[in-house]
């Protein structure tokens, strides 16, 4: 069934192949790579496995027909969602993955914080993890800014969906800040009530005018 579904998807929709492929791909490098080296690898295994995901539904959603934006920069903000999202999941998941002998850490990036891999396998909050974990939110911060204008040049009805994920899984990071940085034994998630009240927020959102009109009347 979920064949079929793909397929009545893809003959409907102008979706390239290509993101698919990357994405298997991505599964694959689970299998022989629990380390990266840099931002610069980690970014590449976050386009694979998560990126992806916005290339493919752009075509889905559809971008507004009044909108002036490039299809190139709706797109872009699209795979800076998937990227925000997959560092949202690596940075609240850093206790349950070094337990399975995995850190998607920067290597270098950890070392000029005076941090190792037992660091991370020892799980204990210090100033130096408080302080490293802060340079890393304010990354993930930054790819959901950068995604936040491709949202409003999307067609309005797919625009609430992807509000909403895009001011939840945001808000996974703040948890992560309430508590204390420790994401080795408490796992950061954003309460039901905190889910309801953001649901109105992404919707009025989402019928606001795509930015690049709103920035032609500037």
């Amino acid at each position: 069934m979920l064949d079929a579904a793909l397929s009545d998807t893809i003959t409907k929709f102008p979706i390239d192949i290509q993101p698919f492929k990357d994405m298997i791909d991505g599964m694959r490098t689970d299998l022989k790579k629990a380390r990266y080296k840099n931002f610069d690898e980690l970014y590449m295994y976050c386009y694979y496995v998560a990126g992806t995901v916005g290339l493919m539904s752009v075509p889905v959603m559809g971008i507004a027909p009044e909108s002036k934006a490039t299809a190139e920069s709706v797109y872009g903000a699209a795979l800076a969602l998937g990227l925000a999202n997959q560092l949202t999941n690596i940075l609240r998941d850093v206790g349950e993955d070094a337990r399975r002998g995995r850190i998607y850490l920067p290597q270098d990036e950890l070392a000029e914080a005076g941090l190792s891999d037992e660091d991370i396998f020892k799980g204990v909050v210090t100033d130096k993890w408080r302080k490293f974990m802060k340079r890393q939110i304010k990354r993930a911060r930054m790819f959901f800014e950068e995604a936040e204008r491709g949202v409003t040049e999307l067609r309005k009805e797919s625009r609430w969906p992807v509000w909403a994920s895009l001011l939840l899984y945001r808000q996974i990071l703040d948890e992560i800040e309430a508590n204390d940085y420790n994401n080795f034994t408490k796992r950061a998630y954003v309460g039901k009530a905190k889910k309801v009240l953001a649901l109105p927020v992404a919707y009025g959102r989402s019928l606001l005018l795509p930015y690049s009109l709103r920035n032609n009347q500037t």
